[in-house]
């Protein structure tokens, strides 16, 4: 029963032509609407889903096999939804009004929405310029207060076998652009995982995660005391130099949160352009007498 269903579906998908959009499902009693000439793809009671309701579930250039799963998906959960809304029909008794009126006005707020989301994106100015960040974040610093230990510096993993591990320490701690490309070379190479630029600051439990250093009892302590490392495992050394760290429950440096600053900055944009839009059209109406109230 489950090949022929499977099969079907396949058939279906194939023979309606499957095209981009999603298309709302259509509640059909037992009786077929007018044009519908093909065999229903699935029952539940009086309720029947044909071909012509998966138009639109695929989009265009998707593979048969992604298409048939896709559209299994889609009838496995009209069914479900089906037998949930039946149930509900002989448990309780609904305000037929009510739902109608609870539907119109998702209708209308989902049309506003896609009506604002249209504007937002048409006006958006979503270049932000260093000293916006800058400005933000010393107006709202008090928002920025680290939640993990943080660094900047390089580390480097490398498996136990790899050439020349005793010449990694010297290339490390050097400053020398030579050494910063020969160290950059060999990690492209040899290293399992590696962070070589320095400039940028790092979520400390993250660089050293499935490494002996996970295990170091207290982190704070050790940020204060080393700033090179060397540690070893069964199959692995590491590697870590530390060029700056912050501690937990300190203010976040600028160029940690700077990504989020950005956005969080875009999207107020977002949401002043939305109320923006609401407030002209609604003085727009006004001024044209497009609207009464009546008492």
């Amino acid at each position: 029963m489950r090949s022929w269903r499977n099969n079907y579906i396949s058939f279906a998908l194939i023979f309606t032509g499957i095209v981009s959009g999603c298309d709302l499902i259509k509640m059909k009693d037992g009786v077929q609407e007018s044009g519908m000439t093909s065999d229903p793809v699935a029952r539940v009671g009086e309720q029947y889903l044909y071909p012509e309701d998966l138009e639109g579930i695929a989009p265009g250039g998707m593979s048969k096999e992604d298409s048939t799963e896709r559209a299994q998906r889609f009838v496995n959960n009209w069914i479900r939804k089906q037998l949930l809304i039946q149930e509900a029909a002989t448990k309780i008794e609904f305000d037929e009004a009510e739902i109608e009126r609870k539907m119109l006005d998702y209708r209308y707020s989902l049309m506003g929405y896609e009506y604002q989301s249209y504007y937002v994106n048409q006006n958006l100015n979503a270049e932000v310029t260093d000293e916006e960040i800058e400005k933000y974040y010393q107006e709202n610093i008090d928002n920025f207060i680290l939640k993990q230990n943080i660094i900047r510096g390089k580390f480097i993993k490398l498996p136990k076998g790899a050439p020349k591990t005793k010449k990694i320490k010297s290339l490390l701690l050097s400053n020398l652009d030579e050494d910063k490309e020969e160290l950059n070379s060999y990690s492209l190479s040899y290293a399992t995982q590696y962070q070589l630029d320095d400039s940028v600051w790092m979520v400390f439990d993250e660089v050293i995660k499935n490494s002996p250093l996970a295990e170091i009892p207290n982190k704070v302590q050790f940020l204060k005391n080393q700033k090179y490392i060397e540690q070893s495992d069964d199959q692995y050394l590491y590697f870590l130099k530390i060029v700056e760290y912050r501690i937990s429950d300190n203010v976040s440096p600028l160029e940690f949160v700077k990504e989020g600053i950005k956005n969080i900055i875009i999207n107020k944009r977002k949401v002043e352009l939305a109320r923006q839009l609401e407030e002209d059209v609604y003085e727009r109406a006004t001024k044209n007498q497009e609207f009464e109230i009546y008492n």
